[in-house]
């Protein structure tokens, strides 16, 4: 039942660094396409003063999430639930911070407007929604091999790929929502944070 992403175990302590600088001290934080719940049990743990609301739209995914959850017995990481980030409808209607890993080269872009959307009515004013993974940039160059991981998203489904970091500040500012970081990390990959504006 449960899943393991290799790529959850290199990455977690580098996010969770920057999370730690950008998270509240307490409230709920909802975990958007938590795919396979390593990152939920293993940031639940790292703060254990916040509720942690892992969610993803597919089922193997939620059970997997849920495994990982019993394994850790943790009090602060709630039950996932079914989400679909491109949906109208979410089962949450409010959180303190909004985390999503590596989902919108993934994607439609409609989950990651969705995304955007969810946090302008779920946010109030100066909290953050934090995005990781790969992205292009104007002005920087992009490693070969994301040029190649772009390209092989390509093939395998065309509504997927590498975004432009540009295109993703545009659709937030029309969310009312302003970046106010970006971090470097390993592989090639970036956090991006955005925070709710008046």
């Amino acid at each position: 039942m449960k899943q393991h992403a290799p790529a959850a175990m290199r990455n977690r302590e580098p996010i969770a660094e920057v999370l730690a600088e950008e998270l509240p001290a307490t409230g709920t934080v909802l975990e958007i396409a938590s795919g396979t719940g390593e990152h939920a049990a293993y940031f639940a743990a790292r703060f254990a003063a916040l509720e942690w609301q892992p969610s993803d739209p597919d089922n193997r995914a939620l059970a997997s999430i849920a495994g990982w959850r019993e394994e850790s017995g943790l009090p602060n990481l709630l039950p996932p639930v079914e989400l679909d980030a491109a949906g109208t409808v979410w089962p949450i209607g409010r959180a303190d911070a909004m985390f999503c890993c590596n989902m919108v080269h993934i994607s439609a872009v409609t989950a990651t407007k969705g995304v955007l959307q969810g946090a302008k009515r779920l946010l109030n004013e100066g909290e953050p929604l934090i995005f990781y993974g790969p992205f292009v940039e104007d002005g920087v160059i992009t490693a070969p091999s994301n040029l190649a991981f772009d390209a092989d998203l390509k093939r395998r489904n065309p509504a997927w790929g590498l975004r432009r970091l540009e295109w993703l500040d545009t659709l937030a500012k029309k969310q009312k929502l302003a970046r106010t970081r970006r971090v470097a990390m390993p592989a090639n990959n970036l956090m991006l944070v955005y925070r709710k504006t008046a």
